[in-house]
């Protein structure tokens, strides 16, 4: 079963990067083709200038297409409080955690505050850290859910952070 899993690499980089780079250089080199073949006289010339510059853009390609992929797969919305759609959709509440944070909106609110704003997620009254799942924020590799940590001194909210477990 393992030798179905395997895949070969070279020079440190698996045979799928090899075969995605040729499938790109394909249109590459055609484009190059078309933009050249008219621009230089001498087909010496041109077929060394084309294939020099498949050469060169199609690992640039290659990159930009993987950057692109990671940004748009780790992008997510960030929102203002709502407390409906907090309370409502607990697996998004990652998209509200930043507005709480930063807007400071629950320092120096008591306990039974808190409970009005964010609603009670089970935390125990005596305990001063509560926490509130934000579930999973999307990003490469994220196989936990993320949490709102609320730390009380004196009945009253002294920092409020977001806490990946």
């Amino acid at each position: 079963m393992k030798l179905l899993l395997y895949i070969p690499e070279f020079f440190g980089i698996s045979a799928e990067v090899y075969v995605i780079l040729i499938v790109l250089a394909v249109p590459v080199f055609f484009i190059w083709r078309r933009i050249w073949k008219k621009r230089i006289a001498t087909t010496s010339s041109r077929r060394i200038t084309i294939w020099v510059l498949t050469m060169i853009t199609t690992p640039l390609l290659y990159v930009g297409i993987v950057i692109i992929t990671m940004l748009v797969m780790e992008y997510y919305p960030k929102r203002d409080f709502d407390r409906n759609e907090w309370l409502n959709n607990k697996d998004d509440r990652y998209e509200y955690s930043g507005d709480i944070i930063d807007s400071k909106m629950l320092i120096g609110k008591s306990k039974s505050e808190v409970i009005k704003i964010l609603g009670d997620d089970g935390n125990e009254y005596n305990n001063n850290d509560w926490y509130y799942p934000l579930g999973f924020r999307p990003e490469l590799g994220n196989i936990d859910p993320d949490s709102l940590e609320i730390d009380f001194k004196n009945d009253k909210v002294i920092n409020v952070v977001q806490h990946k477990r």
